[in-house]
């Protein structure tokens, strides 16, 4: 595969997949969010967040605040924001009330902390995001692509008009998140995306499929069809 300017992190909350991804050097960084860590099952999250520094000091990691109100937020940013100094925090756009993040994200980035504003799905989120930072400080805009999709409509506006808004600031690096197939990846290159989230199975499919003949990849289908056809024993006639 033909190299990229677009950034692929790994989204996931497996620590020996977020370690398999860092050891093959294809990634370039790692998200994690509540829903991955209660489907990884992790049992201490600032147990896990430690490790996973320990473990992968220097590539930028996200971890997200727990809290639905504002000053518990702050609270949790800034123990988060300690944990090490890859470290984005994860702020959702908006708390539980629909109550706007905003207020909080300036306060953060003036004090320096790096953040990753997620859970966005509108341009105009993305606009007070890009406005709320403080100069000189680095954070990720996260625009849920694959949420957008799900509704019905074309994420592709959406991103190309959430890159214009992130190219007025420097503090400002977009994320396409929430990619569902291995083509988010493609248009998001073309669109000039900073960064894109994959899954394991997505940096797999990358890693194997990009380029390869489709009447190659339609025998595979064939045999994995004919494969698990004598796993289930099935008779027709």
């Amino acid at each position: 595969m033909e190299p990229l300017n677009v950034k692929i992190y790994a989204d996931g909350a497996v620590l020996d997949d977020m370690l398999d991804a860092y050891h093959t050097g294809f990634v370039s960084g790692f998200t994690t969010n509540p829903s991955l860590m209660k489907k990884a099952g992790v049992p201490d999250y600032v147990a896990f967040a430690r490790e996973v520094v320990e473990r992968i000091p220097d590539l930028p990691i996200s971890f997200e605040v727990f809290a639905d109100d504002f000053e518990t937020m702050e609270k949790e940013a800034r123990k988060i924001h300690s944990l090490g100094k890859n470290v984005y925090v994860k702020i959702p756009i908006q708390n539980t009330k629909g109550e706007s993040s905003i207020p909080l994200i300036h306060a953060l980035s003036e004090d320096g902390i790096n953040l990753n504003v997620t859970a966005i799905l509108t341009v105009s989120q993305v606009e007070q995001a890009v406005h709320a930072f403080a100069p000189g400080t680095d954070n990720i805009v996260s625009v849920f692509a694959g949420r957008i999709a799900d509704t019905g409509r074309d994420p592709l506006p959406y991103m190309q008009r959430s890159v214009a808004l992130c190219d007025t600031r420097p503090e400002a690096h977009l994320l396409w998140a929430s990619s569902r197939e291995v083509i988010n990846v493609f248009q998001a290159e073309q669109l000039g995306v900073d960064i894109i989230t994959c899954t394991p199975a997505i940096i797999n499919k990358l890693k194997g499929n990009i380029g390869k003949p489709l009447e190659d990849v339609s025998l595979d289908t064939v045999k994995g069809f004919n494969k698990d056809i004598k796993v289930l024993g099935y008779s027709i006639l």
